[in-house]
């Protein structure tokens, strides 16, 4: 059969990261190319006991179909946690539970974007939201990271010149794959340019509640008094990536939208997982279990830090971010960053290449992304060594 595969579809490729996982899924390989949380961060006990809870006391509303907004205790206590804890959200805004964050990506993309109109991202940025984007047909518009957040007067510029522009899509906190935090001064300045422009934003914040160390940074969204900002969060970082529960903070309007084109991808979000992370908020040493996990990353980054100075020494660079779950690592100019990657997995040791978050994938890109929340710490101490060698190889 020779099969006709749409416009919007034929062009995508395979996530390069999930064939890199796929490769890496072997015992002996040390996965510093994955995204996962650490195991040891799952409240286990706590999901086995509330299940089991659920399910006595309440089983039809946990395996019955729920409504496409989501499980009502749960969207008041987010909106609640929300604004008690980071002044976000207003009256005018209205919170629904979504199936991952990526899904509240996709629904904001098919919401607002024809194909052809553009999307402003930044580059580096997180390759499922940018294959979300692509696979809508939208065009990407990369501009680039800098220490404290995206350029803002390149950023400018693209609103400028490109024409249809309808998102700007960013990842503020600890964002992956740089760890790069934006400062206050250029989250006002991308707030202050959306509304001069009319352009919506996409704030994206899985990483938010991982803040290990540094100033804590108001949300884009906690300024947002004109209806611009569309801020999606998740549990997959704080309680478990496999429940897929995410939520879409927005104004009531857009939210409308967003849940009528819900309806047409899964109905609803599954309604089990969405009672046991209300049960998990409202029922569990929340605080404390954030606390925990802030302490595991804090410890991770900093062995994976401290590692990569005692065999590289001052051979790379690298991102020092105050949470979240990566590095960025740039290599010297001399040494061809695929031929390096590719090195390094033939050596046991599975790294992303950096561009595969590049908005155009044929620009310059020398550099490589480290995961340090899936290693144990065993792996991360031999397997920034084994990077070493490989490093040394090319002197």
């Amino acid at each position: 059969m020779n099969y006709s595969f749409s416009n919007r579809i034929a062009a995508l490729q395979p996530s390069i990261i999930r064939e890199i996982l796929k490769a890496s899924s072997g015992q002996n390989v040390i996965p510093f190319s994955a995204g996962n949380p650490a195991p040891e961060t799952f409240p286990i006990e706590a999901i086995r006991t509330f299940t089991q809870s659920i399910l006595e006391q309440d089983p039809v509303t946990a395996l019955q179909y729920g409504i496409t907004e989501g499980y009502a205790p749960l969207r008041d206590t987010l909106t609640h946690h929300l604004k008690t804890n980071y002044n976000t959200g207003t009256a005018s805004d209205e919170l629904f539970i979504v199936s991952g964050a990526q899904q509240g990506i996709e629904l904001a993309c098919k919401v607002f974007c024809n194909e052809g109109d553009t999307i402003i991202c930044e580059s580096p940025s997180f390759i499922g939201s940018l294959n979300s984007f692509r696979a809508s047909g939208a065009r990407l518009v990369g501009v680039p990271m800098e220490s404290d957040g995206i350029d803002i007067g390149k950023l400018e510029l693209a609103l400028q010149t490109e024409q249809n522009v309808k998102l700007i899509y960013l990842i503020p906190s600890f964002q992956n794959p740089t760890g790069v935090t934006t400062s206050l001064e250029k989250r006002k300045a991308i707030y202050a340019l959306a509304k001069q422009y009319g352009v919506m934003i996409l704030e994206d914040n899985p990483y938010g509640e991982l803040q290990f160390s540094g100033e804590d940074v108001p949300t884009i969204k906690s300024m947002d008094e004109e209806g611009l900002v569309i801020y999606v969060g998740s549990f997959s970082k704080i309680l478990s990536a496999g429940l897929r529960v995410g939520y879409v903070l927005a104004p009531n309007e857009v939210v409308q939208k967003m849940v009528v084109a819900k309806q047409g991808e899964d109905v609803h979000t599954a309604m089990l997982p969405q009672i046991l992370a209300y049960k998990f908020m409202a029922e569990y040493q929340y605080a404390e279990h954030i606390s925990s996990i802030r302490e595991i990353y804090r410890r991770k980054s900093a062995l994976m830090m401290d590692k990569l100075k005692e065999h590289m020494g001052n051979s790379i660079t690298f991102t020092q971010p105050d949470g979240g779950l990566f590095l960025w690592c740039d290599l010297p100019a001399h040494i061809p960053m695929l031929d390096y990657a590719k090195a390094a997995a033939a050596s046991g040791v599975a790294v992303v290449p950096g561009t595969a978050f590049l908005v155009d994938e044929s620009e310059p890109c020398n550099a490589i992304r480290l995961n340090f929340s899936t290693p144990s710490d065993e792996q991360i101490v031999k397997g920034i060594e084994i990077l070493g060698q490989v490093l040394k190889q090319y002197s």
